[in-house]
């Protein structure tokens, strides 16, 4: 399925294994497709591309490389009982991942965690709400009620882009420099 963001007519991915085409607002188009066991490298790759402070706002601590085990959990998401999207751009050895964009559900199915990451170049350019948007119209598909996720307080991009996305902010009670952000998915129109 193949649709682009600039078109808000366009049906947006139905099924968490399709893959489409989406344009940035810089008029890049980057491949938006469900990660898959054979992307270890590509993932590996990009978390260590992430400068220290995206990769600590996306792990809320430090970390330079990925074990083995995290990146098997991150491109098996089922392990989890999760999905995960990645954006892609080039062909062949020229193909890079720009951004991924995940969730592992609770045992009742009905919540979530999400977590999103873009690369640092790539950041400003609707790429994390286009990969929010498939995640969330995913989650909602798998019949999950409730989405959040624990971010870093000063992280103001997160901020931004939950604010944009509809969800709801509160400071973590066992911890003030992190903050969650809640989203109803059944209730949730945009």
């Amino acid at each position: 399925m193949t649709r682009s963001s600039s078109d808000p007519q366009a049906p947006a991915a139905s099924c968490a294994n399709s893959e489409s085409l989406e344009k940035l607002r810089d008029g890049t188009t980057v491949l938006i497709r469900p990660i898959k066991a054979t992307d270890e490298q590509l993932e590996r790759d990009f978390i260590e591309r992430l400068s220290p402070q995206s990769r600590r706002y996306r792990f809320l601590g430090t970390i330079k490389t990925p074990s083995a085990l995290l990146l098997k959990q991150f491109t098996h998401p089922e392990l989890v009982r999760g999905v995960a999207f990645i954006a892609t751009i080039g062909e062949g050895s020229l193909k890079r991942e720009i951004g991924v964009c995940r969730y592992s559900a609770s045992l009742d199915g009905l919540s979530c965690e999400c977590a999103v990451a873009v690369s640092d170049e790539w950041q400003g350019k609707g790429l994390a709400t286009i990969l929010m948007d498939r995640l969330i119209g995913t989650a909602r598909e798998h019949g999950i009620e409730h989405m959040y996720s624990i971010d870093a307080n000063d992280n103001q991009d997160m901020r931004e882009l939950a604010e944009h996305l509809g969800f709801q902010r509160r400071v973590d009670p066992d911890d003030p420099t992190l903050v969650i952000h809640t989203l109803n998915i059944r209730s949730e129109v945009r």
